[in-house]
């Protein structure tokens, strides 16, 4: 049974639980989560205990790593994976400008710098092409890592990125906080996000409006088992325990963090795992609703592109508009569809725009991203949603583009 909860915001208005209004995403908090959860209260931990190491087992089994590492909220993941990795100053990342800010930011975190690649205008995914480009700006440069983002839960083309990174001597993470339940193939091979065949991580965040929630956290996926261990050891300030020490006795040889994540949230994600793959079909199956729908109804938007080899658990259902041939704004179609009850978001300012990276490094021509920003508007999508939700909403898109 499902339960109502908080609507998380969309643009143009504040955070609501209003009856019939439809956000663009939503948890979907059910009766065996709560018990999950209410279980998890009344046991011997309430942090660092028992559940968190079930959860990271059951996860890294379900994406296919050796390894999984549980921790406070997705940011904290990129962040660890940098101090993983032990990139530093003098170093620099290479990030897509369409992203949330956290994917560049982990790498100011430790005093990287970063390098913005542009994206393919219709998928907003990082390309060989776009990394090709920005590896040749970063020249002269030590470039330490690559981060793709599988933006929406499009799979970006990964051996591809993968021999430009090994080519410059970088590791590649994948930001995948999209892309939970997503496979994508590879010479005749299926890999779901996570599973590690390409990247030395991948970033994955449990927020509210993910496809599995536990309010906040993040999960680290890794097949480098010194790597999985370093991650560990850094979420919990740097402490080890030396062997044959007191038994109160412990160390710091390096500065860490306070990245923990409690047990019970990850009884909620353990809970929310049992239920993923029915999470995932839903999404699919509104999905290709949207896409069927659309071009009946609502012809001047379309959904944003997908790569062949791209299987998606699609997060976020996106749509670009030609808002200026179309005489409106985008603030006007935002506005006219909450009116409607269609809550909305904009995924993303592209990141190469904002004032901390335009003040220290100037603005970068990134057409591909610009072009990508002033098209598109993400529509609700979330497993509770009815066939019949996703008709109003493509309805009211024709109405209100017409």
């Amino acid at each position: 049974m499902a339960v109502a909860r908080r609507s998380p915001g969309d643009a143009g208005g504040e955070d609501r639980a209003m009856s019939g209004f439809l956000p663009y995403g939503r948890q979907t908090i059910e009766d065996d989560d709560i018990a999950a959860v209410a279980e998890a209260l009344r046991g011997d931990f309430l942090t660092t205990g028992p559940t968190v190491e079930a959860f990271e087992t059951a996860f890294a089994q379900k994406v296919g790593a050796r390894h999984a590492v549980a921790v406070s909220n997705g940011t904290a993941t990129l962040h660890l994976a940098m101090l993983a990795l032990k990139i530093g100053e003098g170093d620099t990342c290479i990030a897509p400008s369409v992203t949330f800010l956290a994917t560049a930011n982990c790498a100011r975190y430790v005093g990287a710098e970063v390098v913005f690649a542009d994206v393919d205008p219709d998928s907003g995914l990082m390309t060989p092409e776009t990394l090709a480009e920005a590896l040749n700006r970063a020249a002269g440069r030590r470039v330490r890592a690559i981060l793709p983002v599988h933006l929406r839960g499009d799979v970006c083309d990964l051996p591809a990125l993968r021999a430009l990174a090994d080519a410059a001597g970088a590791a590649l993470v994948e930001d995948a906080p999209h892309a939970l339940g997503s496979i994508a193939t590879f010479d005749g091979l299926a890999h779901p996000v996570g599973d590690g065949a390409y990247s030395s991580f991948a970033s994955f965040s449990f927020h509210p409006v993910k496809t599995l929630a536990t309010g906040e956290g993040g999960m680290l996926t890794t097949n480098d088992a010194a790597l999985a261990e370093r991650a560990r050891l850094l979420r919990s300030h740097g402490m080890v325990r030396p062997a044959g020490g007191d038994p109160w006795w412990y160390e710091m040889p390096e500065l860490g963090f306070n990245y923990r994540i409690p047990d019970v949230l990850c009884a909620l994600g353990l809970s929310q795992l049992n239920k993923l793959d029915r999470f995932v079909a839903r999404r699919r199956e509104l999905t290709a609703l949207y896409a069927k729908l659309l071009p009946e109804r609502a012809p001047k938007a379309r959904l944003a592109a997908s790569p062949a080899h791209s299987n998606p658990a699609l997060h976020l259902l996106t749509v670009l508009i030609d808002f200026e041939g179309l005489g409106l704004t985008r603030r006007a179609v935002v506005e006219a569809l909450k009116a409607k009850g269609v809550g909305t978001q904009v995924h993303y300012i592209p990141v190469h725009r904002q004032p901390y990276y335009v003040n220290r490094q100037g603005l970068a021509d990134l057409p591909g991203a610009d072009a990508w920003y002033a098209r598109c508007l993400t529509l609700p999508l979330y497993p509770a949603m009815t066939d019949g939700d996703v008709e109003r909403v493509v309805d009211a898109l024709a109405e209100v583009l017409a």
